[in-house]
């Protein structure tokens, strides 16, 4: 399959965040604190037909409870119909790569806790325990970089 991965807008990602990260919740829950700073950034993957299957934004945030300088992934999400078809690794290797030119610091994401074993996959640890993010679930921070 042909796909490429680019740079996109804050905007771009509503259809996938809605479908995959915010089902049946309002359109302003689409919009992330940060999507708009100007050291933030989108990338989508799309398919040989140049439709929108695969999402990841980077944020300039520290790990919680640190005040190391680190890239915070969030929004992460595939279409089903692509899934198991290593878009999503592509989308992170693709993104700690684009941050890296800026600035190379640790990596991390609030996984949901159903999603922490492919983050290991892809180098996260975890650090802390369990919390819950209301109306989403489960979830653990996740780093792959270290923290100071």
């Amino acid at each position: 399959m042909s796909t490429r991965v680019e740079i996109i807008s804050p905007t771009e990602t509503h259809p996938i965040r809605h479908a995959i990260l915010r089902p049946g919740q309002p359109a302003e829950c689409l919009f992330y604190p940060g999507d708009d700073d100007p050291n933030t950034f989108h990338m989508g993957t799309l398919d040989g037909e140049g439709a929108l299957v695969g999402i990841i934004s980077f944020y300039d945030e520290p790990v919680p409870g640190t005040d190391t300088p680190a890239w915070r992934i969030r929004g992460m999400a595939t279409l089903p119909g692509f899934r198991g078809l290593g878009l999503g690794a592509g989308l992170v290797e693709a993104g700690i790569a684009h941050a890296h030119g800026s600035r190379v610091s640790p990596v991390w994401c609030n996984a949901r806790t159903s999603a922490a074993g492919y983050y290991n996959k892809l180098g996260f640890v975890q650090v802390g325990d369990e919390f819950e993010i209301e109306g989403i679930g489960p979830h653990v921070v996740m780093v792959r970089g270290g923290v100071g």
